[in-house]
């Protein structure tokens, strides 16, 4: 496993100029027939509550408030969808685990998240969020799971890394080489991020942009 990925400048450059675009709100969901219809290659963030998919989204796409961040876990109510330039689809999940919300409400946050993972056909990838200082836990691990069973390609990204020491960091890296190596649909290479400092960022820009639909000519 790489805990960085090693991509070049043009691929970097490139998915600057696609993030740097529209990047357009299409829907929100929050029932299964609520979901938009199948269209454009989708991306998924998901992960626990509170681990920063918002703030990671807003730093992907250099904008303060696309995604909607809060303090509170539990904020993201729905699967918010965005149209990234007409040529992916970005899909941000409401967080599993705590929510300040009532247990019923949490369950059915989770059984549409988990709808939406297991069913989508036109769902390339899911980004799972693992927070830097608290690796890899049981929610996580049931979620990977459900992945493999799908063949739902997913990869894992730490966020908040500048919370951690650097031989923190390479302590994490150990840990999910070890997990992702038992999952069958998991991608072996993590990125490591911050959205405060920007680390991972332009990686990870690069990574995504790498799922999206050619650009259309003329």
């Amino acid at each position: 496993m790489n805990d960085q990925p090693d991509i070049d400048e043009a691929a970097i450059e490139a998915a600057r100029k696609l993030f740097a675009g529209a990047c357009d709100f299409i829907a929100g969901a929050m029932t299964a027939e609520q979901l938009p219809p199948p269209g454009l290659d989708e991306v998924a963030f998901a992960g626990r509550s509170n681990v920063g998919k918002s703030s990671l989204i807003n730093a992907l796409t250099g904008r303060k408030a696309l995604a909607r961040t809060s303090s509170t876990p539990g904020r993201t109510q729905q699967i918010n969808f965005f149209d990234l330039g007409g040529r992916l689809v970005l899909a941000d999940l409401p967080g599993y685990g705590y929510a300040r919300a009532s247990k019923a409400r949490a369950r059915a946050w989770t059984r549409l998240v988990m709808l939406y993972l297991k069913g989508r056909p036109c769902l390339r990838r899911v980004l799972l969020l693992i927070d830097a200082r608290r690796g890899i836990g049981a929610g996580d691990c049931e979620v990977m799971a459900a992945l493999d069973a799908a063949a739902v390609s997913y990869q894992l990204v730490a966020t908040k890394a500048d919370k951690l020491e650097a031989r923190e960091l390479a302590e994490l890296a150990e840990d999910i080489s070890a997990e992702i190596a038992k999952h069958t649909a998991a991608h072996p290479d993590i990125v490591v991020t911050s959205a405060r400092t920007g680390a991972g960022i332009a990686e990870l820009r690069a990574l995504v942009a790498g799922l999206a639909a050619p650009r259309q000519r003329g």
